[in-house]
């Protein structure tokens, strides 16, 4: 923790944050200094700490916690706001200043922390991201506007890899863009009707490359054709999360158990069709010896 209460970290050579794509000694996004997700998620968990300690009697940790998160708060509030550009910036305080490349990373702070960003500030901030960086599967990792943009994820090594976060897309993104829709624009049925509108993408994708499953990133570009892996955990946790917790969608779940009980008994009374041709396999293998 840096002094004045946010999180800093980085040395030469090393990639930080989940955009850690490295080709050789070549660090395609660094990232190094305070990263805006990092802070969102260390004032999230300070809140949590808070909550908690409170709750079990520990009153020296939960006042710690609830300091530290005032300070680190006042700190987000008085330097990640981008006014030229109307979003946060990327990372502050990097070897170069504060980076402004318009990155779904700031999404982290309207849906894990609630008071981080002002509510007209916010609704800038999603409109510009609805624009660049939204698209039918997932958010892209770089504005097209940008001039290190690449909106395919081919080639070879060194040129998929500089592309990885650099413009191509990733769906797990969704979860945290359509959070952030939620808690800017309120619950209202046309709101959540919208929300559900931006996972119609990968609702048609669930059917196309792995059945039931989402790949793990697409291209930038038109036709966002499917990259990297054909099913990634979080492609799929992430829309299943905001249907459940954020959109209001719940799961039958009854008709699940009753799927799965249909499942297993196929299965057992294959098993058991195939028994009496396994024995008598084994019968005549036994007779030729």
């Amino acid at each position: 923790m840096d002094g004045d209460g946010l999180i800093m970290g980085g040395v030469p050579g090393v990639q930080l944050t989940w955009m850690d794509a490295k080709v050789g000694d070549w660090v395609v996004t660094p990232r190094h200094g305070k990263p805006v997700e990092i802070q969102a998620l260390w004032i999230r968990a300070l809140e949590v700490g808070e909550t908690l300690a409170r709750r079990f009697g520990e009153t020296d940790f939960a006042n710690r916690c609830q300091n530290d998160r005032s300070n680190a708060t006042a700190s987000f509030h008085n330097r990640f706001w981008y006014e030229d550009g109307g979003c946060l910036y990327d990372v502050i305080d990097g070897p170069e200043g504060n980076d402004a490349s318009f990155r779904p990373n700031q999404l982290y702070a309207l849906s894990l922390v609630d008071d981080l960003v002002p509510l007209d500030r916010a609704q800038r901030m999603l409109r510009l991201v609805e624009e660049q960086l939204l698209t039918p599967v997932g958010l892209r990792t770089l504005s097209p506007q940008d001039t290190r943009y690449r909106g395919r994820y081919e080639g070879g090594v060194g040129e998929r890899d500089g592309a990885y976060h650099q413009g191509t897309v990733w769906p797990f993104l969704l979860g945290p863009f359509v959070s952030a829709w939620i808690k800017v624009y309120g619950t209202s049925e046309a709101v959540r009707t919208q929300a559900r509108a931006f996972l119609e993408g990968i609702e048609a994708h669930v059917n196309e490359v792995c059945l039931g499953q989402v790949s793990e990133i697409f291209d930038g570009d038109l036709p966002h054709t499917a990259r990297g892996c054909c099913a990634q955990a979080w492609s799929v946790a992430e829309p299943l999360r905001v249907l459940i917790e954020d959109i209001g969608i719940q799961a039958d779940v009854q008709n699940i158990i009753r799927k799965r009980g249909s499942v297993r008994q196929r299965k057992q009374m294959a098993s058991q069709a195939t028994q009496p041709n396994n024995r008598k396999k084994t019968a005549r293998g036994r007779r030729r010896t």
